[in-house]
């Protein structure tokens, strides 16, 4: 009889044990799936946290562009990669002869995505290009038989090794308060403010300062 007492108490013990054994395989299985959700949280918050500031970066300081086309031979050819800088300009402090990645009149398109039902977002997409800048505003600007001419005064391009030169005349052409005019240093194969006209503050995006691809040609852009 005397040891029925302490039966009881080790079946009890050992059903104590057995509970609390799966107590803790269960707390340890939630704990183990709650790790998850926040290691997956954290990866999304860092992904996201990434993406601002290359998004930042890339808007407001610097970005890399790769150029397309043979308007701006010989200066840049096709398939460069240049450093594109956007601080010198936040004052407006633009200069004649900067070489500038800019965009176009007329020349966006747009793209929309269709979320169900009437919810659509839609995305501008502005087409690069790299020019010469070569005229601010109030500029006198013109080119008599190939040879460009800013406020009356014949400007030294002796620097530019211009692939395939032109005779072609334009202007004269005064530009207005908001306006600038650029071409490409391959004047004879180049669509710029000849054809399209001038643009405005808003569509210079930034100053070409390197080429940095390839390595070959890496070096600063005058």
């Amino acid at each position: 009889m005397s040891n029925e007492p302490e039966k009881m108490i080790a079946a009890e013990n050992e059903a104590q044990l057995a509970e609390n054994t799966v107590k803790g395989k269960k707390n340890k299985k939630e704990k183990e799936k709650k790790t998850f959700k926040q290691e997956l949280l954290s990866w999304v918050y860092t992904l996201l946290a990434a993406l601002v500031i290359v998004t930042v970066i890339r808007t407001f300081f610097f970005e890399p562009i790769r150029v397309d086309g043979e308007s701006m031979q010989n200066t840049l050819l096709d398939g460069d990669v240049v450093l594109v800088t956007k601080p010198e300009y936040w004052s407006g402090d633009y200069e004649r002869g900067d070489i500038i990645i800019c965009r176009y009149p007329n020349r966006n398109k747009e793209s929309s995505v269709n979320l169900g039902g009437s919810f659509e977002l839609t995305f501008t997409n502005h087409t690069l290009f790299v020019k010469r800048l070569i005229g601010l505003p109030g500029d006198k600007v013109e080119f008599r038989a190939g040879v460009l001419y800013v406020n009356d005064q014949m400007v030294d391009e002796s620097h530019i090794d211009v692939c395939i030169p032109t005779t072609r005349s334009f202007g004269p052409i005064v530009l207005g308060a908001d306006q600038y005019f650029v071409v490409g240093d391959n004047r004879g194969n180049s669509n710029d403010s000849r054809a399209v006209g001038p643009i405005s503050e808003d569509m210079i995006v930034g100053h070409v300062n390197l080429v940095i691809w390839p390595l070959s040609n890496f070096g600063k852009v005058q």
